[in-house]
């Protein structure tokens, strides 16, 4: 049996809402004020047309309430006062002033709400003193309930709104740092390999003119692989970005400790004597994925650090495996510190993005300089504690 879909009605907004809101209160305040037009006269029919203007006016004035809150409310607070004042029928007019209320309480002017409802319950315990017969203490009493509901339902609506703007603001943000923490670590370790291999090859050419052509050409190749794979890994990034309709991803691009190898080739090429230790356990025990992803992009970008600013030579890699976390070391044997953030300092840079990047899974990262020299940066990231014990050393990596 094949299930059509029935589409949900749309509810009016902007204008539409305003012209509706405006209408419906108009209809039901007419609809109760019907008796000033049947049945026995208790009044010149002037009266009652100028009453009719007052009531239509009111409730038409409800239309502009969203744009001018405070304004239209005082307008439709003197309409009713004159209406009750000069018509021998008790309408319910004051729903216009009611919803007129609770629309600026809405939108977020409190004061102007409790001055208003105030005024009209001082002209209204007037006029129950002066001897109107329509309002006595017990109404007066429930009416000053209602309006206190309706303010304070109008306040809250106000908050809810705007913690929903707030939440939804800090979500953006949110996004768009990640977004650019991506982008960050995908293109600037590529390109910075590009860079290096790029200004290695030049050298070669010019302090050999004869063999530098043949080792130039291996710095060359890795530039080709470097932009290959930064091209490669920027489509899967946008084709993330534009993709719609479906559940935000928990990282726009892949990548993960069994792609580890893949930065590593590059770094040597780039002239960097790298070990690797604990890898091929990583491989064989998976993590979840955005784990995986921060471990990956952890190492990248140290790789990165140490190929742009560190002079070093050789680093080495450690991952290890504990129940409940993960470890990520790297150590390289250079004069000072890796992470030199970019000119600017923007966050998802250096040190910085990566302290990010753990501090979003709730983990931590620490780097300074290693105890026999050069630089090390740690990130200890959690994962289930049920995934197994600590990895061992993977002998087959060992020395690579």
């Amino acid at each position: 049996m094949v299930s059509v879909a029935v589409p949900r009605p749309r509810l009016p907004r902007g204008r539409a809402a305003d012209a509706a809101l405006a209408g419906g209160v108009l209809v039901l305040v007419a609809v109760g004020s019907l008796r000033s037009l049947l049945g026995d006269r208790e009044e010149p029919w002037e009266t009652t047309a100028l009453a009719w203007g007052l009531l239509v006016a009111a409730c038409a004035a409800l239309y502009g309430c969203r744009r001018h809150p405070v304004p239209v409310a005082t307008f439709v607070l003197a309409a009713t006062i004159a209406y009750y004042l000069i018509s021998a029928y008790d309408g319910p007019l004051m729903v216009a002033f009611v919803v007129a209320l609770y629309l600026v309480a809405a939108r977020g002017r409190l004061r102007a709400a409790i001055v208003l409802a105030a005024l009209g319950l001082l002209l209204t315990g007037t006029g129950t003193l002066l001897g109107n017969q329509d309002v006595n203490g017990v109404a007066l009493f429930m009416m000053t309930g209602w309006l206190v509901g309706v303010v304070a339902l109008g306040w809250v609506r106000h908050n809810r709104l705007a913690l929903a703007r707030e939440t939804e603001q800090r979500a953006v943000s949110e996004e768009r740092l990640r977004i650019a923490r991506e982008l960050h670590d995908v293109v600037g370790h590529h390109l910075s390999l590009i860079n290096v291999q790029s200004a290695a090859a030049l050298r070669r050419l010019h302090k050999d003119p004869e063999s530098g052509p043949q080792r130039a050409e291996a710095a060359l190749d890795a530039v080709k692989d470097a932009s290959r794979e930064a091209l490669r890994e920027l489509r899967t990034t946008l084709g993330v970005l534009r993709q719609e309709g479906e559940a935000a991803p928990t990282a726009p691009a892949t990548g993960g400790l069994d792609r580890l190898r893949e930065l590593v080739e590059p770094a040597r090429l780039a002239g960097l004597e790298v070990r690797v230790r604990g890898d091929g356990a990583a491989a064989r025990r998976p993590l979840p994925a955005e784990v995986d992803l921060a471990a990956y992009r952890i190492v990248q970008e140290a790789l990165t650090n140490v190929a742009r600013h560190a002079h070093a030579t050789a680093v080495t890699i450690r991952t290890g495996r504990e129940p409940g976390r993960i470890t990520v070391e790297i150590t390289d044997n250079g004069r000072g510190p890796a992470a030199v953030p970019v000119t600017g300092g923007t966050p998802g840079t250096g040190i910085s993005g990566m302290r990010e990047r753990a501090r979003a899974l709730g983990g931590e990262l620490t780097a300074g300089p290693a105890p026999d020299g050069g630089f090390t940066v740690r990130a200890t990231l959690p994962c289930p504690s049920g995934a197994g014990d600590r990895w061992p050393d993977d002998p087959r990596s060992a020395g690579r």
